[in-house]
């Protein structure tokens, strides 16, 4: 079966067009639609329904579809492994990270990494840190630095680097900013803004609410820490930030033995053998902490 035929595939499978999948792959679309039926030949049924202007994966497609990502990652493990075994740390390095990770915290590990190591090309995609587990997970990069997650499922493998605590914060002028002492039940008398549905940093709070957390009128939603702030700081309602958002803009509410944190770090898949770039990447982090 032809690697260039499935990575066309896979383009197509992954745009639902042939023309999106023919610009991702650097192609005309005439030769992207040779190479999907040349493996429809091969294979002996149809991969693709055309309906209107979007492809749509048959069941046979849907078949593939997984086997090809695994081919094709196994592949990819291979090339990577003979070409380790030089000891040289290049080639490209998929990794991915939070928005407010790649603002806060690795600047410095990069442009120490980058000037170590000027070889190797990052392909560093911004997600939120759940997306990018399950593309660890999926073998699509090779590794995340991202909230970790509070339960570590397999095959996913984390490496805690920083501890990251989080206060509850409101603006100078709200209610609860004028109250000394402050009981988790007086949350409730006032809008959340917190991070999305289903997200760790949303878990984690929610978590430390005890039995208040289904009480609690949640306002506004954004995984966009930097917009939870902006938010909160105009009064909008009481969210929860990492300590080292907080500035003059916010006021701190004190709950007594409330403890809201959650751990940072990088997150691998437990079967697969790192390349140099990354086992160097990870040397690299540790020591700018």
């Amino acid at each position: 079966m032809d690697i260039a035929a499935l990575q066309a595939f896979l383009a197509v499978a992954e745009t639902g067009s042939f023309s999106r999948a023919a610009e991702r792959i650097f192609l005309t679309q005439p030769a992207v639609s040779k190479r999907i039926a040349s493996l429809e030949s091969q294979l002996g049924t149809r991969l693709f329904d055309r309906i209107g202007k979007r492809a749509h994966l048959t069941p046979a497609g849907t078949v593939l579809y997984e086997r090809a990502h695994r081919l094709l990652r196994d592949l990819d493990d291979v090339r990577r492994s003979i070409a380790d075994l030089s000891g040289a740390i290049a080639g490209e390095l998929r990794l991915a990270t939070s928005h407010h990770i790649g603002l806060h915290r690795l600047p410095e590990p990069l442009r120490r990494f980058h000037a170590s190591y000027p070889q190797v090309r990052l392909d560093l995609r911004f997600m939120d840190s759940e997306q990018a587990c399950h593309e660890v997970a999926r073998g699509e990069i090779e590794l995340a630095i991202v909230t970790l997650p509070p339960t570590l499922e397999a095959p996913l493998k984390a490496d805690m680097i920083w501890d990251d605590p989080l206060d509850l914060v409101v603006a100078h002028h709200h209610p609860l900013a004028q109250v000394h002492d402050v009981q988790i039940r007086e949350l409730a008398n006032y809008p959340a803004i917190l991070p999305g549905p289903g997200t760790y940093t949303r878990e984690i709070i929610l978590k430390a609410l005890g039995s208040w957390r289904d009480r609690i009128e949640i306002g506004m939603a954004t995984n966009y820490l930097e917009v939870l702030k902006m938010l909160a700081s105009i009064g909008l309602g009481w969210s929860a930030l990492p300590r080292t958002m907080i500035d003059d803009s916010l006021s701190v509410v004190q709950i007594r033995k409330m403890i809201i944190k959650r751990q940072l770090g990088i997150v691998t898949h437990s079967a697969r053998t790192l390349s140099n770039a990354a086992q160097a990447l990870i040397h690299t982090v540790h020591e700018a902490v």
